[in-house]
């Protein structure tokens, strides 16, 4: 009996000990995780056309979907947050979207594990934040744990062409799994943006630009210098369309 009642006191030592050292990790627990685990997009310091933007969450499970809608509505990504964690209410998320001027959030959440490290330490996190001490019980637990991520967007100004592009690369070998190898001609378009000029000259996503007035495109950098140039004025373009070339026009905007 002694022998027990000296294992109950050391284990309920060192239990205390537990809750005392990770107490203080109650401000990380309500800390914002979003903000925390927010990773820009690009160097381009991208952020919402207005000085105070009435900022809007969404909440959606079809992510690539949502992305090319977001494109075509005339949002480019600022950048995106994720990570693995217990209850996160949506709202921090919004939150840290207003504090880097967004437009729009889009916020995903499923199911995670709840076998690992972080789980453990969730429950820990859980009961000191609701009980403010940790019992056997709590460290026996499978806390639910889930995967939360978030793409923040803002409103791009009026474009001058409208189209998001990709360059991609040939199968060397078509039993490949990977791309790569030597580049394809062209930019392939991932999506265009709703009443652009791309759109208005019946530009469709999946075609591959070829060229715009005398530019070849080579590179994404080639197709921003063609924009550049041939600003404000109508201009011969040649795109590729289920591996047939097609010639066409179009009146790109003016600089604002």
């Amino acid at each position: 009996m002694p022998l027990i009642l000296r294992y109950s006191t050391f284990t309920s030592t060192i239990l205390l000990a537990i809750a005392t050292s990770l107490f203080s990790m109650q401000i990380q627990a309500e800390e914002n995780l979003y903000a925390k685990n927010y990773k820009a997009q690009n160097n381009s310091q991208l952020r919402s056309l207005q000085q105070n933007p009435d900022t809007k969450i969404f909440v959606s499970n079809h992510k690539e979907e949502d992305n090319i809608s977001m494109l075509e509505k005339g949002y480019d990504m600022m950048g995106s947050s994720g990570f693995e964690a217990g209850n996160v209410p949506a709202e921090l998320a919004l939150q840290h979207g207003k504090s880097i001027h967004a437009d729009t959030v889009l916020v995903y959440t499923k199911y995670g594990s709840s076998k690992t490290a972080a789980s453990k330490m969730q429950a820990i996190k859980d009961a000191i934040k609701n009980k403010g001490e940790v019992t056997e019980q709590d460290l026996a637990q499978d806390p639910t744990v889930y995967q939360y991520y978030a793409s923040y967007w803002a409103k791009l100004p009026t474009p001058l062409l409208g189209v998001h592009i990709i360059k991609l690369k040939q199968k060397v070998d078509p039993r490949q799994t990977e791309v790569t190898g030597q580049e394809e001609n062209g930019l392939k378009i991932i999506a265009v943006v709703q009443e652009s000029p791309a759109a208005k000259a019946a530009i469709m996503r999946g075609d591959t630009l070829l060229k715009i007035g005398d530019i070849s495109l080579v590179k994404p950098e080639d197709l921003f210098a063609a924009v550049k140039r041939y600003a404000g004025t109508t201009v011969p373009v040649i795109l590729q369309r289920s591996n047939e070339n097609i010639a066409t026009t179009v009146t790109l905007n003016s600089p604002r």
